[in-house]
């Protein structure tokens, strides 16, 4: 009974823990509309600077705590929404997220620059070495002070946003802030209110959090994740629930630890809190398909077949000129840029054309690179096939397990299976062997050696350009035309008759067989991989530099690609900047903020100015008066502008 009731205890304080961290992110969201991806980042950034307060600059306890939680986390606040939360509303959902998860990988390089992340540091509990005894178990006055704290916010929280005019005012004005306005509350300053309540919430959850855990940069921000699932059981929007959430979650993850096997505990034990997260999402009713939308981004314009067909052939054999004066350094750096833009083309499929927010590309990549390592031994073409299937076979049972959940809940879904697989499948030593590699071996073609670095970049090079062809092809297909149906309306697609369950069951399946078919490449590319290579904040990493260069242009994916190649490069020449990568991207994913449509969408005016006047160099001069002419659109134009429509 005994070991219960410390297992019970222990759950109960984690619980509490996430239940502090879970409140702050249902502030945000009913307040903005916005689910915070980068809480866990302010958390950890406000627990370092509680430790350089207190540790280092030996300020007194309660006065760096008083200084952090109502001077430093309250700014962080009304920071991030005057400077971007404010230029979300209406935005599409997606980009929501971006902005969120570009907030949250530019904290984690903005800390890592600020706190060297090999230097240990640890923060003393509250009141340490002081404990008493419940019922026969040890309890500390700071798991006391978490369960009180967590009580009382819970509690305090629901009494403000339902017995006070100011959160009455907080909970209106995301539902219709035009009648907030009327009714007297300023939406502006509310939200502010909002999210600066929210930032002290996480910073309180992450001040409690880091005595009883390593004080790390990645460990803390990532822990403050498992609080979604807390929020999930709330639906983002029940407080009762969403304490109720994280108390439960507490329990699960402690009677796991004390009644599971050792045997599978060890396996299972880091993907626990993600499992909870999994069914939760897969049990919760999902809400119904909405009809309005968000005013959607502009869409890049898609070429001909003998346009895409030109640019490719000119395209490898840029390749291959450019590759002749290129250093072996350079040509492995160029390849892996190819490589990485043939993953974005599968994720331009899938998020670009489909709508279907995927945080989990990298695990697709690597399940073929280590399918290709198991089974294709001399670079036999039965790897290849078995990356494809492999990942493709993975690709359609997330699928077949998400079909109820869209949007943000599918965007959490790959955030935990992504997460989970890292525990369970990349980390495991039966997986990728005791030192942590696998082989795997470049394939190889009849009668072609693809031993070189340059004759293995060639291949790359053909491979994106066929690959690119081909994604541009299905896009002007009748299927293309569905995905963009179904990720400009889902609502109206049903009502329409469209199959959406069958088409995103499609699309998941062939973005993950074209990322298994890059990380065959990828594994050829480097002669082995490892854990490391595809963890769920790389994958997060492409999510961003995609909707950076545009969600939907084969260009952008290229240069992209090249882009997250060159990080490393660029990172040996300025070592004064841990995470130049992390900080550039999430900046980067900031301006969207202001430009939500990418970088190419501010370079097609551009390309569009300077096709025309190609156009009219051959063109018969026009008569002196005569009206200008709009050309007439083609039957495809006609067609997807009026399932566009439809659909809209």
């Amino acid at each position: 009974m005994t070991t219960f009731l410390s297992f019970t205890i222990v759950g109960i304080v984690v619980g509490c823990i996430y239940a502090l961290t879970s409140t702050g992110l249902v502030v945000t969201y009913i307040t903005s509309g916005i689910l915070n991806f980068a809480h866990g980042a302010i958390g950890m950034v406000a627990a370092f600077a509680f430790w350089e307060l207190t540790v280092q600059d030996h300020w007194p306890v309660p006065l760096a705590l008083l200084f952090v939680l109502f001077v430093l986390a309250p700014l962080m606040g009304l920071l991030i929404d005057r400077v971007l939360m404010r230029n979300l509303h209406g935005k599409p959902e997606v980009i929501r997220l971006v902005i969120t998860l570009g907030l949250m990988l530019f904290l984690l390089g903005l800390a890592e620059t600020r706190w060297d992340p090999g230097f240990p540091r640890t923060i003393p509990k509250f009141f340490a070495g002081h404990e008493v005894s419940v019922l026969g178990v040890v309890v500390t006055y700071h798991q006391i002070i978490v369960v009180v704290i967590a009580v009382v916010v819970a509690i305090g929280l629901r009494l403000f946003l339902y017995r006070t005019r100011s959160g009455i005012a907080l909970r209106a004005v995301v539902d219709d802030p035009g009648l907030a306005a009327l009714n007297g509350a300023p939406p502006a300053r509310v939200r502010s209110m909002g999210w600066a309540i929210g930032a002290m919430l996480a910073s309180l959850a992450g001040i409690l959090l880091a005595p009883l855990v390593t004080l790390d940069i990645l460990l803390l921000t990532l822990l403050v994740i498992n609080g979604y699932a807390a929020a999930i059981v709330g639906r983002l929007r029940n407080l009762p629930l969403t304490f109720a959430g994280g108390l439960l979650l507490g329990l699960f993850e402690s009677y796991a630890v004390g009644y599971v096997p050792g045997s599978l505990l060890s396996q299972i034990r880091p993907t626990l809190p993600m499992i909870f997260l999994f069914v939760v999402l897969l049990i919760l009713p999902q809400d119904r398909l909405r009809v309005g939308r968000a005013a959607g981004r502009r869409t890049t314009r898609v070429p001909a077949l003998r346009t895409t067909l030109i640019a490719a052939g000119v395209f490898v054999v840029l390749a291959w000129v450019v590759s002749g004066h290129l250093s072996v350094t350079n040509l492995i750096t160029a390849g892996e840029g190819l490589v990485v833009a043939l993953v974005l083309l599968s994720l331009l499929v899938l998020t670009g054309y489909g709508g279907q927010i995927s945080a989990a590309q990298l695990t697709f990549v690597g399940l073929g690179a280590f399918a290709m390592g198991q089974l294709g031994h001399g670079g036999s073409l039965l790897g290849v096939l078995a990356a494809v299937g492999l990942s493709a076979g993975t690709g359609a049972l997330v699928a077949l397990l998400t079909l109820r959940v869209r949007g943000l809940y599918l965007a959490l879904t790959t955030v935990a299976f992504a997460q989970a697989m890292v525990y369970v499948f990349f980390d495991n030593n039966n997986v990728f062997g005791q030192g942590g590699a696998l082989a795997v071996a470049r394939f190889h073609l009849p009668g072609i050696s693809l031993e070189s670095d340059r004759a293995f970049l060639m291949a790359c090079a053909a491979v994106f350009a066929a690959a690119a062809v081909g994604v541009l092809a299905l896009r002007r297909a009748s299927f293309g035309r569905r995905l963009a149906a179904m990720s400009d309306s889902a609502a109206a697609c049903a009502t329409l008759g469209m199959n959406i369950a069958w088409t995103k069951l499609a699309v998941f399946t062939l973005s993950a067989g074209l990322a298994g078919a890059a990380g065959v490449l990828y594994g050829g590319l480097r002669g082995s991989v490892g854990s490391n290579d595809f963890t769920m904040l790389a994958s997060l990493s492409l999510l961003l530099l995609l909707a950076i260069w545009g969600v939907d242009s084969v260009t952008g994916v290229l240069l992209a690609g090249l882009t997250y190649a060159l990080f490393p490069v660029i990172q040996s020449h300025v070592p004064g900047i841990p995470s130049l990568q992390f900080l550039a991207i999430g900046l980067g994913a900031l301006g969207l903020a202001r430009n939500p449509d990418g970088i190419m969408s501010q370079l097609a005016p551009a390309g569009d100015g300077l096709r025309r006047w190609w156009a009219a160099r051959g063109a018969a001069p026009r008569p002196a008066g005569a009206p200008e002419l709009e050309p007439a659109p083609s039957d495809q134009a006609r067609e997807e502008e009026t399932l566009a429509g439809v659909a809209g």
